[in-house]
């Protein structure tokens, strides 16, 4: 089965002062991936950056290709600046996601968690692996006791890393409440975790760093979600907004995708930006500035079927 969905972006800034200078990062190129195929993109940013084509005019594909830079995960950023007085900044990006069906996670099929984890320990002459840094701390999900603790209600002895990894999703899904402006992004897990609420974001660092602290690999993914899903179909929490979920990594399945938000494996309604260590690695839009006061934000997120 595969879907074709439209996804459109908006970020509005306005300052109640003139910012006087203002350098941005941006991770909103979508990647492709096995099951995603991503065409199309599309970004307007307005005031125009400095040095970027002529005001007026859309940027072309290779106009923007010139200021993309890829990290060491494959995700491309964008950096920009303005260097002239304004009142408001506008960030609009725009794309086509063509979405495969992803094998689900076999709770049945794999190793035991204590076996995976004896595998990403480091050991003199071992070769790395893929998943070898999603198992260390960062920044917004760092491993520590009290989040061992509660790793271990879902990966009890001897359970396989896909059941483990379910189990988890669903219980994070169970014991936290979703509650938009209860974190802000720079809520670490540790503190999602023992407040027992947050927005989608804290719900996948909440999971990546629970994982990390048995010695696991994890890794934090952004991205979007369907608008409106089909007729009969109930719309998932964070569908209005940029999206979060975790990826847990099993060596014979590969990274399990799971939303503990929504307690579902990502699916044909979850559109893959980027990944990385957690948010600070694929935050959409970043930056900082000169002047501008107080400044009020405004995100838009449509994700539909795509006109055929």
């Amino acid at each position: 089965m595969a879907v074709k969905l439209s996804v459109h972006h908006v970020t509005e800034y306005t300052y109640d002062d003139s910012v006087e200078w203002a350098h941005h990062a941006a991770c909103l190129a979508p990647r492709d991936t096995p099951w995603q195929d991503a065409s199309g993109w599309q970004l307007n940013i307005d005031p125009l950056p400095d040095g970027w084509g002529v005001e007026g005019l859309e940027l072309d594909a290779s106009e923007l290709a010139r200021h993309l830079r890829r990290d060491p995960w494959g995700n491309r950023h964008l950096s920009f600046g303005h260097a002239r007085v304004h009142e408001k900044l506008v960030v609009d990006s725009r794309f086509i996601a063509e979405l495969q069906d992803r094998p689900a996670p076999d709770p049945t099929r794999g190793s035991d968690w204590e076996s995976v984890a004896r595998g990403l320990r480091y050991r003199a002459g071992r070769a790395l692996q893929e998943a070898d840094e999603f198992a260390l701390a960062s920044t917004y999900a760092a491993p520590d006791a009290t989040l061992a603790a509660y790793a271990r209600r879902a990966f009890t002895p001897g359970r396989k890393v896909a059941a483990g990894g379910l189990a988890l999703m669903q219980q994070i899904h169970t014991d936290l409440r979703y509650l938009p402006q209860s974190t802000t992004v720079a809520t670490r897990a540790a503190d999602a975790l023992a407040q027992r609420s947050g927005v989608c974001q804290d719900f996948a660092h909440v999971f990546i760093a629970a994982c990390r602290s048995l010695g696991l690999a994890a890794r934090y993914v952004s991205g979007y979600l369907l608008t409106r899903p089909p007729e009969g179909q109930p719309k998932l929490v964070g569908a209005d907004a940029s999206h979060a979920w975790a990826e847990l990594w099993c060596p014979e399945q590969g990274w399990l995708a799971l939303d503990p938000t929504n307690a579902v494996p990502a699916g044909l309604d979850h559109v893959t930006l980027a990944w990385g260590r957690d948010y600070a690695d694929v935050a959409p839009l970043r930056g900082v500035l000169r002047g501008g006061g107080v400044a009020t934000l405004r995100v838009s997120v449509t994700v539909e079927p795509a006109a055929t």
